[in-house]
């Protein structure tokens, strides 16, 4: 019974995020769902980090073992010709048994998307949080360098599915404009539930002359959520890829 590792990629504009709920279009739910039928039984699929509704992904991964003798390119194919067309799978591996969609994980790549131009075109406007102000880009650099190293990000999460710590190490994060395109990209250990999207906020809120960039320590130091600054919308960020 080989153990299969999918690439997936997806638009999460509708769906209620990554994880099964009753009454409720998820992507796992809809995976789930394909894999049973053509399993022809119940399957258990992980998935290597929970989205939450509305973000999408360019890089999830997704574990699952399989019974039914087919290649990776059939196994692809046929999941492809049965899900619905804002999922797809990019790839299927065949892999180790002991690999895990999300245990094996090593880190994972959020990547977060502002429009600072005066228009937000209709095909970026699922993709992309609009925020047509004047931003102080040096002061946002320099405060997202507190963030880089291991510490309690309480202050920019919630504890809800953060497990015994909110302790992340963060290993790489950057800023850059493309346009009128800003991008937050940061790698981490893992990431509370809404992290990225109050990160990008708090940054926001330094941008504008609001705080100064060194509050950005004041506030990790805190473990408050009500000192940082406002949780993004879940349409700016997409799970750019895991690593193992």
């Amino acid at each position: 019974m080989p153990n299969a590792k999918l690439l997936l990629q997806y638009d999460g504009t509708d769906f209620h995020g990554w994880q099964i709920q009753a009454e409720a279009r998820t992507v796992q739910g809809v995976l789930t769902d394909v894999l049973s039928r053509l399993e022809h039984r119940p399957v258990t699929v992980h998935g290597a980090g929970r989205t939450d509704r509305g973000v999408h992904a360019h890089g999830q991964v997704a574990s699952v073992v399989l019974t039914r003798e087919m290649s990776e390119t059939e196994w692809q194919r046929a999941l492809n010709a049965n899900l619905p067309p804002d999922v797809r799978v990019m790839a299927v591996e065949f892999v180790p048994p002991d690999f895990h969609a999300r245990y094996s994980a090593v880190s994972k790549t959020y990547r977060y998307t502002l429009c600072l131009g005066p228009v937000l075109s209709p095909f970026l406007y699922r993709y992309a949080h609009h925020f047509p102000f004047p931003l102080d880009l040096a002061a946002m650099r320099e405060a997202l360098e507190a963030i880089i190293g291991e510490h309690d990000f309480a202050s920019f999460g919630t504890r809800e599915r953060a497990g015994k710590t909110t302790v992340r190490r963060v290993y790489d994060a950057r800023l850059w404009c493309e346009g009128d395109l800003l991008h937050l990209e940061i790698t981490a250990n893992g990431f509370l539930r809404y992290m990225v999207r109050t990160l990008m906020g708090t940054l926001c809120e330094i941008g504008r002359g609001r705080w100064r960039a060194s509050d950005m320590e004041r506030i990790l130091r805190a473990r408050d959520r009500r000192e940082a600054g406002p949780t993004f919308p879940a349409k700016g960020l997409t799970l750019l890829r895991v690593r193992y």
